[in-house]
């Protein structure tokens, strides 16, 4: 079934150059997204699967709104043909990307999404040509994954040219997940941990990768995860060997060694469905004041051959925050004619600079003084 719904003829008209679908509307994110678009003066068209939802939220926001499923390249197509770009909120991804994937193409509609799921980079770069003989960039990946990041090994590559490591390790402080995230990760259980080596992707077993990292003068442990970076990090730098991790505590990294001996149960289909089912229970994601109260940062190095390396740290908002700020300002970019066609990543298209347009965002080179700023949002312009 589908549904069209616009306000009342007092709701200003859009204009043809901001007209955008803004895809799993409804969604903890796509929530957080909506709204902050509209504190921006923008007017999205809302969009989703469950038509209560999407009425509920475009009501209370003003706002027109479509409601149509995934299931059909075609039909998707038909709904967004006109607008300028889609930007796609609703995961898993590696379930609901492809046909929005497709139906963008063949609209000629720009798409963006919050993907952390390196197989949609994968497949996104894959589709370069195509999104270049239609005249549409594909730009995963606008939020918290992976624009920081992205734009850190940028500014890692720039310091050593000769790289040919990367590491980078991503620290939450204080904050939590929203049930869309959990959910990604229970369809990637029992998969083994993804990094690059000598420019290729290989899988090793979870928790066999680790290292320590100092920041704030405390030591911390970090595991090597599944992440973006090993897709779009290699595409914005050429660094052939690239791992990523994530600080956690020891009992949960021996936690993830011990979980390859049941692989198998992880990713069983009734494993996986009784973990959705308690995850749907919980509430959407952290509250606004455990947003504001959390930070974030992401430490990254890069190393040569003849073991020359260079450090960095990226501080920053708390990840969801962060994901509606990057998000909602590239959708700017793009209305704006600000794009380059075919796959991308936010820092070949904005710039290693881009992350420092947001308050609360600064970088430190360690390799130099581990207390001197090198930039910060304070020197630089702020996005809408």
């Amino acid at each position: 079934m589908y549904l069209f719904y616009i306000r009342p003829t007092n709701t200003p008209p859009v204009r043809p150059e901001d007209t955008w679908l803004l895809y799993g509307c409804y969604g903890y994110t796509g929530e957080l997204i909506a709204r902050h678009a509209v504190e921006c003066g923008m007017r999205p068209t809302l969009a989703g699967r469950d038509a209560n939802r999407v009425a509920k939220l475009a009501g209370e926001l003003n706002l027109p709104y479509l409601v149509f499923p995934l299931n059909d390249a075609d039909a998707i197509a038909e709904r967004i043909a006109g607008f300028k770009c889609v930007l796609h909120c609703a995961g898993p991804f590696i379930h609901t990307a492809p046909p929005m994937l497709r139906a963008c193409l063949k609209s000629k509609v720009h798409y963006l999404d919050i993907t952390g799921e390196y197989q949609i980079f994968e497949d996104v770069f894959a589709l370069d040509k195509q999104a270049r003989d239609a005249g549409i960039m594909l730009l995963p990946g606008v939020g918290f994954d992976v624009v920081p990041s992205d734009c850190l090994a940028a500014h890692l590559k720039d310091a050593l040219p000769s790289a040919l490591m990367l590491e980078l390790v991503i620290m939450s402080l204080g904050g939590g997940i929203s049930r869309g995230t959990a959910l990604t990760i229970v369809e990637n259980l029992g998969m083994g941990t993804v990094i690059r080596r000598r420019g290729k992707l290989r899988t090793v077993e979870q928790g066999e990768i680790t290292r320590a990292i100092e920041y704030n003068k405390k030591s911390y442990n970090a595991v090597a995860i599944t992440w973006g970076d090993v897709s779009t990090a290699y595409r914005s730098t050429s660094i052939p060997n690239i791992t990523v991790y994530s600080v956690l505590p020891p009992r949960v990294i021996r936690t993830l060694k011990l979980s390859n001996f049941i692989n198998f149960v992880l990713r069983s289909a009734w494993f996986k469905k009784l973990l959705r089912t308690r995850i749907t229970s919980r509430p959407p994601g952290p509250d606004a004041n455990k947003r504001q109260s959390a930070r974030s940062a992401i430490w990254g190095e890069v190393s040569n051959n003849l073991g020359i390396t260079k450090q960095m740290l990226l501080t920053l908002p708390e990840g969801y925050t962060l994901t509606y700020l990057t998000a909602v300002a590239i959708v700017n970019e793009v209305l704006k004619g600000n794009f380059i066609t075919g796959a991308q990543t936010p820092s070949l298209v904005y710039g290693k600079d881009f992350i420092l347009r947001f308050k609360g965002v600064q970088l430190e080179d360690l390799s130099q003084n581990f207390q001197k700023p090198l930039t910060s949002a304070k020197a630089v312009s702020r996005s809408s």
